[in-house]
């Protein structure tokens, strides 16, 4: 069992212990940089990706003896599956681990928008905010506030948990109507199945936790954005490309929507200057999964995914392809 593994980015070794119990080669053996003459990594059977590693065909095919891809998150669209097919290259993901730290931040970033928690936090410290009075620095609650949810998965039903217990009523729009309309973990809680209009139309807040094609490519544009509330503020912890950019920022700037908190954006790392400029919305550095809990967690899911490859327990994988 003693498979060669390579990385594309240095992680928690604690959460591989095990790989390195049950023989696998040493941790970490290198780390995959097509920039350099390396050619350590060639020689591996296993690439553990990240999200934010692009793992293009060169690279897989400068891997000659490549059986796996672990992948260290829920999306795979860094990768290139086309060429991982042609190859018979499996791929796996790691999806649990993800579900409560995205919606948490997911969750965060609406409290924080609403509230206006960072914009008074700026204000404060650089002292250019109102003076404290009863009629000032005024935000607004979640309480009482629909929230619609694009993507009622494993995320979005975590995200649905925390706003029912804040009180708000949940409206959702998913590929697959859920069973009973119940969410995952609050049984007597429900959620109401709209359609894509109706869901632009009356949330207050809009949530994005559907996972990215290319078929949803800029499923917010210009035109939903229009449909939506003056009021409504827009949470983006999913895909940048879910959202066309810069029909947002004209949104955010001619008041068309009420702001907009955002953990991913169109062109990463990049984040334009104009978002930057703007009071009303919130930014965070595609942090969703980033909690030392969540990161080791991730790393014990790959290092499932590769034990039950290399026993051949294709059943205990999270596979892609």
């Amino acid at each position: 069992m003693a498979l060669r593994i390579a990385f594309t980015t240095i992680l928690p070794e604690e959460g591989f212990k095990r790989l390195v119990e049950r023989g696998f080669c040493h941790l970490p053996l290198v780390i995959c940089d097509l920039s350099t003459n390396n050619a350590g990594w060639t020689e591996a059977e296993i690439l553990v990706s990240t999200f934010d590693y692009k793992v293009p065909r060169e690279l897989i095919e400068s891997m000659p003896n490549l059986r796996l891809i672990a992948n260290f998150g829920a999306g795979f669209n860094n990768i290139d599956l086309d060429t991982c097919r042609e190859r018979g290259i499996r791929v796996t993901n790691t999806p649990q681990p993800v579900i409560e730290p995205t919606a948490e931040l997911a969750f965060a970033l609406m409290i924080d928008v609403a509230r206006r928690v960072s914009e008074f936090d700026r204000a404060i410290r650089n002292n250019t905010g109102q003076p404290m009075a009863v009629m000032n620095n005024l935000s607004h609650s979640l309480y009482g506030k629909t929230i619609g949810i694009l993507g009622m998965g494993r995320i979005g039903q975590a995200l649905a948990r925390r706003a029912a217990a804040s009180g708000m009523k949940i409206i959702y729009h998913n590929r697959h109507r859920l069973e009973d309309e119940r969410i995952r973990g609050l049984e007597d809680v429900r959620a109401e199945y709209v359609d894509f209009q109706t869901l632009l139309q009356d949330s207050d807040f809009l949530s994005l936790n559907l996972p990215y094609t290319p078929d949803v490519h800029h499923i917010i544009g210009k035109p939903e954005l229009g449909m939506m509330k003056r009021t409504a503020f827009l949470i983006n912890t999913a895909r940048g490309a879910h959202v066309d950019e810069a029909a947002l920022i004209e949104a955010l700037k001619s008041g068309i929507i009420a702001g907009a908190a955002l953990d991913v954006y169109e062109n990463e790392p990049q984040i334009s200057p104009k978002l930057l400029s703007l009071p009303n919305v919130v930014l965070s550095p595609h942090t969703g999964t980033g909690t030392w809990e969540g990161r080791i967690a991730m790393c014990e899911n790959v290092t499932d995914n590769i034990i039950a490859f290399a026993e051949g327990r294709t059943e205990d994988m999270n596979v892609v392809i």
